[in-house]
């Protein structure tokens, strides 16, 4: 298995969950797609991606997807692709430089930049709460790619002061240093979000993820098995779901299986009681088998961009319970791809109401994987080429100002 698919199949991201896929490397899964045409001028031929990790990274996931996915489409349709990131750098069709650790990068990126690439066409910053504020010191066209705007996650991150100042910083690169930039955001939810501090309407432009056709379909599980799959970190709050977990389980009976890794595990086991797996990082496999056999994909997380395991899931006509919250308000549609609910004690509700009722789980199982289809890596890519052409042409427009 390629280095980024194992990391993709421990679930472990930082915004989002990671991609389950059953067929080739993505890496070179987009390279002989038809639907991805050469690309013809004016486009930005040259482009560079600041990110925080690699798609190879032992914590990436949902964010670091997308950029690979995108990066490896756009250098299929004849761009010159360069990613610069934190941590370590694998091989890729395109061309990955490090600038660094996890958190010293963002002091190195600009040297990095300056050194390994150059110039470029078009810059894009992703920002996923630190910000590298590419426009204080980029004189070239920019775009901002935002997942979800971390504003409720400083505080479970870090002490008061520490919190406040990376939020203020956040809001302010976002609103203020990429004020004449076009900003990209995965979801409506997010979208909102970039309104709510302060970003112009008419600078964000929505791209959605995508997910792969998941190949031959395994039919559900004869006895209950519930599936939870991220990143084992506070906000996707796998300890609220343990706890639901004690008053579901006497009505459903089955297993719990958890699927990632992360800096919460070890305290999640400690309190997790019958009936549940902790499966870790798993192959790509058995990611699919687990998808396709769960009678239910649970996610509690707090906030999310959009929630990529979710579609995932629903490719595989498997049905989620999750909370009425950013991104999870876009991924699954209310009563027909699963339920969002209001509380514990609705997701409990919901939780149980799906899990003995094998129909109305059938149903919204068959409407999850017709969504499902509407969303595939090669409109994304498109989608981000439309908005790439017009960051640049907006750059080029007589009279613009930062």
């Amino acid at each position: 298995m390629p280095q980024h698919a194992s990391a993709l199949a421990s679930g472990q991201e930082d915004s989002v969950p990671a991609q389950a896929r059953t067929g080739s490397p993505a890496t070179n899964s987009l390279a002989d797609d038809p639907h991805i045409a050469p690309v013809a001028e004016p486009l930005p031929r040259r482009i560079t991606f600041l990110a925080r990790r690699d798609l190879g990274n032992q914590a990436a996931g949902g964010s670091e997807l997308l950029i690979d996915r995108i990066a490896g489409g756009l250098t299929a349709g004849g761009h010159e692709v360069t990613l610069v990131c934190g941590g370590p750098a694998a091989e890729r069709d395109y061309r990955v430089v490090s600038a660094g650790g996890d958190a010293g990068h963002f002091l190195r990126a600009r040297k990095t930049f300056a050194r390994e690439v150059g110039d470029c066409d078009l810059l894009v910053e992703v920002c996923n709460g630190m910000p590298y504020l590419a426009p204080l010191w980029h004189r070239g066209p920019t775009l901002c790619l935002v997942n979800h705007v971390h504003t409720d996650l400083w505080q479970m991150r870090y002490p008061g002061p520490a919190a406040r100042l990376g939020r203020r910083l956040e809001h302010w690169a976002l609103a203020g240093t990429h004020r004449a930039n076009l900003m990209v955001a995965v979801s409506e939810s997010t979208a909102s979000e970039l309104r709510g501090i302060g970003v112009a309407a008419d600078r964000i432009r929505i791209v959605n993820n995508g997910v792969e056709d998941p190949g031959v379909l395994l039919p559900e599980a004869k006895e209950p098995l519930f599936l939870a799959v991220g990143r084992l970190v506070e906000y996707k709050r796998i300890d609220l779901l343990l706890r639901l977990w004690e008053r579901v389980r006497p009505v459903t009976g089955g297993r719990l299986v958890i699927v990632g890794d992360g800096p919460e595990r070890e305290r999640l086991e400690a309190m997790a009681g019958p009936g549940v797996t902790f499966a870790g990082r798993v192959s790509e496999a058995e990611k699919h088998r687990l998808l396709c056999e769960a009678w239910l994909l649970l996610h509690p997380s707090l906030v999310e961009g959009w929630g990529l395991v979710v579609t995932e899931a629903a490719a595989r006509a498997t049905p989620a319970v999750g909370f009425d919250i950013p991104g999870l308000c876009d991924s699954i549609e209310d009563g027909e791809t699963g339920v969002l609910a209001r509380g514990e004690s609705s997701f409990a509700a919901a939780w149980c109401t799906l899990s003995l009722s094998a129909h109305r789980r059938a149903a919204m199982g068959r409407a999850a994987a017709r969504r499902a289809k509407r969303f595939r890596w090669r409109s994304t890519v498109r989608q981000f080429q439309a908005v790439a052409a017009e960051a640049a042409a907006l750059a080029a427009a007589p009279g613009r100002g930062r």
